[in-house]
C-alpha cells in the first residue's frame, strides 16, 4: 500500500511538473509575439490553444489586422520549419503538395521520376487568404490537414510532424473568391474572429510600425517540446459531467433534436457535427494546461464554444432576417444549458 501511495505521488509530481513546464512555454511564447503584435491577446491565446491540442485555425478579419503578422510571428518564435503560401485563382493543386519530376543519371545513363516538396511540408503552414483560390487546391490542403499526408502520381508522402495550418479569409470583398464550403470549414478545430483594436493599441500600432525600431523574435521551443506538449495535453482528464455538457452544447445546435431550443429550431439550417464535441473537449484540455491546470472544467469549454462553434451552425434565412448570427445563437446556448455536475 505504501509502495502504491509513493507511485502515486511520484505520478502525481511528474504531471505537475509536465503542465509546469507547457505553461512556461506558452507564456514564453506569448512574450515573444507580443514584442511585434500588439494586443490580440484572446486572438494568440486561442492559436496557442489549437496548437497545442493539434487543431487547425482559421482567421477571419478585414484586411490590415495583422492577420499573417500574427501567424508569421507566432512561427518565428517556434524552432519550426515555416511556408507561407499565397493562394491566387491560379493556384494549382501540385503548386502546393509538390509534383514528380524526371531527372537524368549521369552515371547510369538512366532517367527516373524524382518527387520535388511542395511548400506543404512544413511545420507551420500559412494559408494566406484562402478563400481566393479554387475548390481544387483547397481540396488538396484540406486533405493534407486531415491525413496530414499528401498523394501524388498515387504515392503518398507523409507530412512532417507537427503539423499546423493556420488559414486566413477576408470577409469582405467576396467577388471572385471561393468561399470554403461549409462542410470543409469544419476540418477547422477553430474559427477565429480579428476584431478591430481598441483606440490605445492603435496608437502604440502606428507608433511602433513607423519608426525605425524592429524588434527580434527570440525561439524559444522547439518541435519535440511541441510534440511533448501536444502529448501532455492527450493525458488530461476530463470528467464525464464535463464531456456531456460539451455533447448538450454541441447536440442542442441540431434542430433536429430533441434537445434543440425554439430559437435554433426557428434560425438554423445545420448544426454542429460530432467533430465540435471532440474539438470542445481537445481544446478545454488545452485550456487547462494553458492555464496550469491538471484538468479540465465546463468553464473552459464555455469558453471556447464560441470558435469552435461558429463555424459549424449553418443559419438560415430567418436568421439573416432577423440580424441573427451563429455567435448569438452559441451566446443563448451558454446561457440556456444548465452547468450539472458542478
Amino acid at each position: 500500500m505504501e509502495i502504491e501511495k509513493t507511485l502515486d505521488s511520484v505520478a502525481a509530481a511528474e504531471e505537475r511538473e509536465m503542465i509546469e513546464r507547457l505553461r512556461e512555454g506558452s507564456k514564453r511564447i506569448l512574450a515573444e509575439c507580443h514584442k511585434v503584435i500588439v494586443g490580440q491577446r484572446h486572438v494568440l491565446e486561442q492559436l496557442l490553444i489549437g496548437l497545442f491540442a493539434q487543431g487547425h485555425c482559421l482567421l477571419v478579419g478585414v484586411p490590415g489586422l495583422a492577420k499573417t503578422l500574427m501567424i508569421r510571428t507566432l512561427a518565428e518564435s517556434m524552432n519550426l520549419s515555416f511556408s507561407r503560401i499565397q493562394f491566387t485563382p491560379d493556384l494549382m493543386p501540385s503548386d502546393i503538395t509538390g509534383t514528380d519530376i524526371l531527372q537524368d543519371d549521369r552515371s547510369t545513363g538512366t532517367r527516373a521520376f524524382k518527387f520535388l516538396h511542395g511548400p506543404l511540408f512544413a511545420n507551420v503552414i500559412l494559408a494566406d487568404e484562402i478563400n481566393r483560390t479554387p475548390p481544387k487546391t483547397q481540396a488538396a490542403l484540406l486533405e493534407a490537414m486531415q491525413e496530414r499526408q499528401v498523394t501524388v502520381a498515387g504515392t503518398r508522402h507523409r507530412l512532417p510532424e507537427p503539423f499546423f495550418v493556420l488559414a486566413t479569409q477576408n470577409p469582405i470583398e467576396q467577388e471572385g473568391t471561393y468561399p470554403l464550403p461549409e462542410a470543409q470549414q469544419d476540418r477547422f478545430m477553430f474559427n477565429i474572429q480579428v476584431d478591430y483594436p481598441e483606440e490605445d493599441e492603435e496608437f502604440r500600432i502606428v507608433e511602433a510600425t513607423t519608426s525605425n525600431r524592429k524588434p527580434r523574435v527570440e525561439r524559444v521551443v522547439n518541435g519535440e517540446e511541441l510534440l511533448a506538449m501536444q502529448a501532455i495535453v492527450l493525458d488530461v482528464p476530463v470528467a464525464p459531467h464535463v464531456i456531456k455538457y460539451a455533447m448538450r452544447l454541441a447536440r442542442a445546435t441540431r434542430k433536429e433534436g430533441s434537445e434543440a431550443p425554439d430559437f435554433v429550431r426557428s434560425y438554423v439550417t445545420w448544426g454542429a457535427g460530432p467533430r465540435a464535441s471532440q474539438f470542445l473537449i481537445m481544446g478545454a484540455k488545452s485550456r487547462a494546461v494553458l492555464y496550469g491546470r491538471s484538468y479540465a472544467s465546463i468553464d473552459d469549454v464555455r469558453a471556447i464554444a464560441a470558435p469552435v462553434l461558429r463555424h459549424r451552425i449553418i443559419t438560415n434565412y430567418n436568421a439573416e432576417a432577423a440580424g441573427v448570427k451563429s455567435d448569438d445563437i452559441v451566446k443563448q446556448l451558454l446561457n440556456l444549458i444548465p452547468r450539472d455536475g458542478e
